[in-house]
């Protein structure tokens, strides 16, 4: 692509804050929400998380690719990052996972999106979920902080996905991990879709090769590698023929390449180092009487 990185960023800015204004219904009729709709009434990437633990329908904006958080080994108190968290939807899942005890971030670059999350969060009297305005390939949180990073259908939309994939690294305690679900290809696209602005915030242009991201992975030193979920994606010929003549739509449906929707699981290597947490009770009643020696 001819267009820089910051542009780029823009014009995904740009697509998601018109989205955050959209209902499910309008976003589920295009591709991850951000094209032009196609007359086949369904999102060609999302999965169905209307009979997950957690799910919020006000928070569905019908833009994710996988179940990442079905995927993600959440335990109670943990603590959990979504990337690209949009109006809340997968942060609230994880909450459901991590209880009232844990602690769930959203990041995401929208203003529009921060707000919408925001105001789902207020409504559902939720404390311990917080959303924070910034950029996934520069993570507004400390390092060594998450347990478990989720992510769904949004490293596809960033540039340096390489520089995102460091920042899961750093922000990621030691034997942390990440679930992410993302579009990902094998072989190439025509340069019309490439090339479309609108389509690459729309999910499919901004994609890399399946091997690539996965050495992206393994380079930064991540273990336990698995792909848990894998399915391909088509897309619509009406949706195709905004980009591709109609021979071009069907040599591009004939020639093996494919767009696929993974989710994909790794691990930090190192070992837990948090304290255990001990009660007041606890200490109360084991040692902390008078004259018992022991506080």
């Amino acid at each position: 692509m001819k267009t820089n990185e910051q542009e780029l960023k823009n014009i995904v800015k740009e697509r998601y804050s018109k989205i955050a204004e959209q209902g499910k219904a309008e976003n589920a009729s295009s591709c991850c929400g951000a094209t032009t709709p196609s007359n086949k009434v369904y999102n060609i990437m999302m999965d169905d998380y209307s009979e997950t633990d957690g799910y919020v329908e006000d928070a569905d904006l019908g833009l994710g690719c996988g179940l990442p958080t079905e995927f993600a080994k959440i335990n109670k108190g943990n603590t959990v990052i979504d990337l690209g968290s949009g109006a809340g939807n997968d942060c609230f899942v994880a909450r459901h996972e991590t209880g009232a005890e844990g602690k769930v971030i959203g990041i995401d670059f929208t203003p529009t999106m921060i707000e919408k999350a925001r105001t789902n969060a207020e409504k559902l009297g939720y404390n311990n979920v917080e959303f924070r305005e910034g950029d996934i390939d520069n993570i507004p949180v400390n390092e060594n902080v998450a347990d478990v990073i989720v992510s769904n259908c949004v490293l596809n939309l960033v540039p340096n996905k390489q520089k995102v994939i460091g920042e899961i690294f750093r922000v990621l305690k030691p034997s942390g991990h990440f679930s992410i679900s993302d579009i990902v290809l094998v072989g190439n696209l025509p340069d019309a879709l490439k090339q479309d602005a609108e389509m690459y915030a729309g999910c499919v242009a901004g994609a890399i090769q399946k091997k690539e991201y996965m050495q992206y992975i393994k380079n930064q030193g991540f273990q336990n590698i698995t792909i848990q979920k894998e399915k391909p994606i088509r897309i619509p010929d009406d949706i195709l023929s905004k980009y591709l003549s109609e021979d071009a739509v069907n040599s591009f449906n004939n020639s093996g390449v494919g767009i696929f929707s993974i989710t994909v699981y790794a691990e930090k290597p190192g070992v837990k180092t948090d304290k255990p947490k001990v009660k007041l009770s606890e200490l109360q009643d084991s040692c902390c009487t008078p004259s018992s020696g022991c506080c």
